[in-house]
């Protein structure tokens, strides 16, 4: 007896992130194989909201080539069906009259609980079975899969972003100055930390390495500069800091408003999140450390730079090809055994789904967020190599001394203003 045919759904949430089109391209490919109708959705769940159909019968034909492809086929939007009932009844209104009864959704933490939310809605108020799959995306790296295993478009990301920071290092020696490089990634520093580990960035800080309650801009400028002066002492006048755009989401409220100049507005997108692109780090960072130096009494050229935009719509490496190849037969297969609500992973080379509840916030009721490990191996070699202030510069009377000479400080004066910047030092390797 042959299988009932059934229509498959894609469709893409939140940021873009290379590997996207491999998705499609594989649960396209996979699902026509079984024989089933499978459907591209237009800009995540914004259409779906407003009852709107903007979909495209997607053919093996159709997609041939695309996963090597960056962006989107199916464009992308950060819409949110979740936070009201009429925006969540439309949205699985029109999925049912389209007769979807599989949904792949291709995206990040947000996607994942709009997806959860919008299935169970079908089923306890519409009477509609609608099996759903996830599969993660985001350059960010943050969603809680296993310890190693990445997020596709991650590796992409990092590889890219530590091209354009090497190429910012080459500028620096050859020009003498500094560059302050302000990595995207919302509330985590696992993008900064893997561009600027695999750049041989000066130092790379992130918003892990220091304790709740510490995350001050001053922290940041201080551990910044102390870096610019403790090289100038060693004879180099040029280097490159890497910094994690989480840290805006920890900064006290007083400190965030004193960034906000007064034409613009602190602005949150449809999930309570800040619009971290509208506030201008880069350039607040540099001002401050300009400042700050030329209290040290240290003349020196410092530039500004922002990655983020630059990594999310490239062509995918062959790594993420290969992972979101696998991915995307992941969902069908796991869909095609009647499994639903779970988010794809590989893990150990086998296809290993993970159920929303296992990644659920308990007190949010989100997906949890992946930090980085700053006890892993992989941050203790990063954090090794980096050139900045430790303790061994306060205690070794020498090592300070020649520190200070730089600035107009005395030795005792410098330690005074420095110490707090190793107060929590995280260097452990011995």
């Amino acid at each position: 007896m042959a299988k009932k045919a059934h229509k498959y759904g894609i469709l893409v949430g939140g940021g873009p992130a290379p590997g996207i089109n491999s998705v499609i391209s594989s649960v396209t490919i996979e699902a026509t194989k079984r024989g089933h109708t499978v459907i591209g959705i237009y800009d995540g769940f914004k259409n779906l909201m407003a009852g709107q159909t903007k979909i495209e019968f997607l053919t093996i034909p159709k997609i041939s080539g695309i996963h090597r492809l960056g962006g989107s086929i199916l464009r992308t939007a950060r819409a949110n069906p979740t936070k009201k009932d009429t925006d969540l009844r439309a949205t699985v209104e029109t999925l049912k009259d389209l007769g979807i009864t599989h949904l792949v959704t291709i995206g990040g933490d947000d996607t994942l609980f709009s997806a959860t939310t919008v299935a169970a809605y079908s089923k306890k108020y519409l009477d509609h079975d609608l099996a759903f799959a996830h599969v993660p995306k985001t350059i960010d790296n943050d969603l809680p899969l296993p310890a190693g295993i990445p997020t596709f478009g991650f590796e992409t990301a990092r590889s890219e972003g530590s091209r354009l920071v090497s190429t910012f290092q080459s500028d620096a020696r050859t020009t003498g100055r500094w560059f302050v490089v302000v990595a995207m990634g919302r509330k985590t520093g696992h993008l900064a930390l893997g561009i600027g580990k695999s750049a041989s960035a000066t130092l790379t800080l992130i918003p892990e390495e220091f304790p709740v309650g510490r995350h001050s801009l001053k922290l940041v400028v201080d551990t910044i500069a102390g870096s610019i002066v403790k090289r100038l002492s060693e004879g180099r006048n040029y280097g490159v800091a890497v910094v994690a755009e989480g840290f805006l989401e920890f900064l006290e409220a007083e400190e965030l408003k004193a960034l906000v100049t007064d034409h613009q507005a602190i602005d949150y997108d449809e999930h309570g999140h800040l619009r971290l692109s509208e506030l201008n780090f880069p350039d607040v960072i540099k001002y401050v450390l300009h400042k700050r130096l030329k209290e040290l009494g240290v003349a020196l050229r410092v530039n500004d730079q922002e990655i983020g935009y630059e990594l999310r719509c490239v062509d995918p490496c062959a790594f993420d090809i290969d992972y979101t190849r696998n991915l995307g037969f992941g969902a069908v297969d796991f869909l095609e055994s009647g499994g639903s609500n779970a988010m794809i992973t590989i893990q150990g080379d086998k296809i290993v789904p993970m159920q929303f509840e296992a990644l659920k916030d308990p007190e949010t009721g989100k997906t949890k967020v992946r930090m980085v490990d700053t006890e892993s191996l992989s941050f203790k070699i990063a954090r090794e190599y980096m050139i900045r202030l430790d303790k061994s510069d306060f205690e070794d009377e020498d090592k300070l001394r020649k520190i200070a000479q730089v600035t107009t400080m005395t030795p005792e004066q410098f330690k005074a203003e420095f110490s707090h910047v190793v107060e929590n030092d995280q260097l452990t390797l011995k």
